[in-house]
């Protein structure tokens, strides 16, 4: 499991009866997590001042219960990297703080290289993984399908300091893209992706990660420069294990593609406890 246990403005508090306490800077929230599926609170006391409850309904969906006023918007820092966090729809926030074992990953491998790297970054949410490849030096295309979500990457990168950076977004279709840069002979030495379970691109393509995510792979091989950096999955998918992730990989990369490939968790710590979360798994191949 690696842990992403560097945070100092985001913190789980407490966990019990699938809910998890958390920490936002200086704003507490109540999340529904289905990993969490012990009774016993570790600290009755602290779950009675949160800001903010997110809770599901029977009938599927939720909605966020305000105990206090929160700010529409609100920044949290990782390091060098700031991120700004709204409460949204089906208990997100905008950020995945598990993620940050990649990000530190990503930035050690571009750094180390010790030359240009161009980035490509499918399904890139608010882009944590972008504004984190941008701080180590990269170059970055950044995908997604929602504009809302695209919007949101750009806030995060100007509030990392980063908007000076070459940085393209691109919202559209995955799939589509990648068919595109295959056409135009346009090279990335870096890919991450992070696809959905399920999903629908720009104009209602459908995606759905057991029948897609093979092609993909197979497909961004095609764009992959000749001098790869490497390689990343991330996925939240129930019931795939991150071993699936690595023989995907190495089933779809090129033939003889010199390397090396892992699989693993990634987790979140609790405050002073031996807890850990387990969050979601990844798949890589680095040089």
């Amino acid at each position: 499991m690696n842990v992403a246990n560097n945070w100092s403005d985001y913190e789980i508090l407490d966990m019990a009866n699938g809910e998890k306490l958390e920490r936002w800077n200086n704003i507490v929230l109540v999340r529904p997590d289905p990993q969490i599926i012990w009774k016993e609170k570790s600290h009755p006391e602290m779950w009675k001042d949160v800001d903010a409850k997110y809770s599901r309904s029977n009938t599927g969906g939720g909605e966020w219960d305000y105990k206090n006023k929160l700010p529409k918007a609100w920044q949290v820092k990782y390091k060098n990297l700031t991120f700004n966090i709204k409460p949204m729809g089906f208990k997100h926030t905008g950020l995945f703080p598990e993620q940050a074992v990649n990000w530190d990953w990503m930035i050690n491998k571009i750094k180390e290289s010790k030359r240009e790297i161009k980035v490509l970054n499918l399904f890139a949410y608010t882009g944590g993984a972008t504004v984190a490849c941008l701080s180590a030096g990269a170059s970055v295309c950044h995908v997604d399908s929602s504009k809302g979500m695209t919007e949101w990457a750009k806030e995060n990168v100007v509030s990392s300091g980063l908007k000076d950076r070459p940085v393209r977004f691109l919202i559209d279709d995955v799939v589509k893209f990648v068919n595109r840069e295959i056409r135009r002979e346009n090279k990335y030495d870096a890919i991450i992706m992070d696809p959905p379970s399920y999903g629908r691109g720009a104009n209602g393509e459908v995606w759905k990660f057991e029948d897609n995510i093979s092609e993909l792979i197979t497909l961004c091989s095609k764009v992959l420069s000749d001098d790869p950096l490497f390689f990343l999955i991330n996925s939240y998918t129930t019931g795939i294990s991150s071993v699936v992730l690595e023989n995907m990989l190495r089933i779809n990369l090129p033939k003889g593609i010199k390397g090396k490939f892992s699989n693993g968790e990634v987790g979140l710590p609790m405050k002073d406890s031996n807890l850990i979360l387990p969050c979601g798994i990844y798949g890589r191949w680095e040089k």
